[in-house]
């Protein structure tokens, strides 16, 4: 059975970076991990060949070559895979879909022409779909019956399959779920609340075989609460520590996180000790009452300022996200996050109006009260309300447009990314040796001329980028490469904010021209 894997497309994001990945010679920021780890499930005797559609187009060869065509997307992804599954059809090969998207909305993908609908967690489905190849089925759709995998029986990702040039980072997961409950959220819909996690011995066989194949450079672990369960992380750490120093440092790691990571101190420690370089943060916003209504009450238990700046002390740099348009939201919400954000000194802020995704609970809330705009939603940020909010919804994209234009005004990125470097500098690293030395080779050396060139030279920003570069290598200079890699985000943002604000614009035009018509629940429920 030769299969090709297919990864769609993304549309130009908050996450993209094109021009910056532009820099690195790099096409995306991280591999799709799903897929490899798709491909180590199924069986061995098969043949592989795998299609990242965001480093390059399928062949005409590779078309040619397959018997099944198996593709797996995120909601953001929608239009590509769509896209795939008939490019796929036209040439009568047998499709087969699964992930986040086909799992919530597995109607769109089955009127696109999909075969199989393999859903759920593929440990489980996955065997389902193989057994009904076996005995000749040619359509079909699975799924887990509500049953969680236990992730210590998954393989190790055919990591083999990727091109490493052509992404920033790898990708690594080490548990899935999360123990909270925000309304708006789908992970729990996808993965329940029990944080299930590897063995620690498995993640490490994991590590090795990355850095058998040669990969030395950042891991994301695309974990959707890295410390759902505190004590497995710890244990994971306690064995993750030797094997860097044996090692010496071949990775830097990055990953997701509870505001309340800033509570365990000795968590936090062990993170940096093994060489945790970064955080993503579900802040959401600073107003309490928010929180506390889509129920993400692990943000309203203390200082969330004060938990960002612990954790950056302690040598992790923060991202975070923040979403407007929550229910009973007062306004001048945008400007309270521009406030929060720069008083935080956090470079890095994904910003979003709020979504009601399919099946959280969320949408349901939301669909029985007949406030549901579209049947299906996007998380990019630049995609309107799918659902009508409390207030007036053209007024939360304006204050949606000028905070996020705020956020990213070159000058107060630059400077947000100074301060935050600055507070990382007080902060204890391990002594790595001198074997974990990153080299240096033209493509980096052309990137620091581009940002130098650029936000030294070009821009308003010369002065300001020269006196914190200097600041920087006197009072933090091993944090340096790391703080130019951050500027140089400025390079995507630049102009994202522009498309931010031109498609926003146009939404919003669109949706004041039109009367809104509300979802009718029961339609809506035939779609899940």
């Amino acid at each position: 059975m030769n299969v090709l894997l297919v990864y769609p497309q993304f549309p130009k994001s908050f996450w993209s970076f094109e021009k910056t990945l532009a820099l690195l010679n790099r096409s995306a920021m991280l591999p799709p991990l799903g897929l490899v780890t798709v491909a180590a499930i199924l069986p061995q005797d098969w043949q592989f060949k795998l299609v990242d559609r965001n480093v390059r187009q399928v062949t005409e060869a590779e078309w040619a070559w397959t018997d099944l065509v198996i593709l797996s997307a995120m909601i953001v992804q929608k239009e590509d895979l769509l896209i795939q599954i008939r490019e796929a059809k036209q040439r009568n090969k047998q499709v087969a879909v699964g992930g986040p998207y086909p799992t919530a909305l597995p109607d769109e993908a089955k009127m696109a022409g999909a075969d199989y609908l393999i859903l759920d967690e593929g440990e489980i489905t996955l065997p389902l779909f193989v057994e009904a190849i076996g005995n000749g089925v040619t359509s079909g759709i699975f799924r887990a019956g509500g049953e969680r995998p236990d992730v210590t029986g998954t393989p190790i990702p055919r990591f083999d399959l990727l091109e490493f040039e052509a992404y920033a980072e790898m990708s690594v997961q080490f548990s899935r779920g999360c123990p909270f409950q925000c309304e708006f959220c789908d992970i729990i819909v996808l993965y329940g609340r029990k944080p299930r996690t590897k063995n620690p011995d498995q993640i490490i066989a994991e590590l090795d075989r990355l850095y058998e194949l040669g990969w030395r450079r950042s891991i994301f672990m695309v974990d959707d609460n890295f410390i759902g369960n505190k004590r497995n992380v710890k244990l994971f750490l306690k064995e993750l520590l030797p094997w860097m120093v044996e090692h010496q440092y071949p990775f830097s790691f990055a990953t997701e996180a509870s505001v309340d990571l800033a509570n365990d101190q000795e968590l936090m420690d062990a993170m940096v000790a093994c060489n945790f370089g970064s955080v993503f943060l579900g802040i959401e916003t600073p107003d309490e009452e928010s929180l506390a209504l889509t129920q993400k009450y692990q943000n309203t238990r203390s200082s969330l300022s004060e938990a960002v700046e612990r954790i950056t002390r302690t040598g992790i740099r923060v991202m975070a996200g923040f979403i407007i348009g929550f229910d009973g939201e007062k306004p001048g919400a945008g400007a309270r996050i521009v406030q929060f954000v720069e008083q935080t000194s956090i470079p890095t802020a994904l910003f979003s109006m709020l979504q009601a995704l399919p099946d959280t609970a969320l949408w349901h809330r939301l669909a029985k009260e007949g406030r549901l705009r579209k049947e299906s939603a996007n998380i990019n940020q630049t995609t309107l309300m799918n659902f009508v909010p409390t207030r007036p919804l053209e007024d939360i994209a304006q204050e949606y447009i000028e905070a996020f234009w705020e956020l990213y005004e070159p000058k107060r990125f630059l400077d947000r990314t100074y301060r935050h470097y600055r507070l990382l500098g007080e902060a204890t690293y391990p002594k790595k040796g001198k074997g974990s030395s990153k080299k240096v080779n033209w493509v980096t050396i052309r990137a620091l001329l581009t940002i130098c060139w650029r936000q030294g030279v070009l821009r308003s920003t010369r002065w300001q980028f020269w006196s914190h570069l200097f600041s920087m290598y006197y009072h933090n200079p091993g944090g340096v490469s790391s703080y130019l890699s951050v500027c140089a985000q400025i390079e995507h943002f630049f102009e994202y904010r522009q498309i931010v604000r031109d498609e926003i614009e146009a939404q919003v035009a669109e949706f004041l021209a039109t009367e809104f018509e509300p979802i009718n629940s029961d339609e809506k429920m035939a779609v899940i």
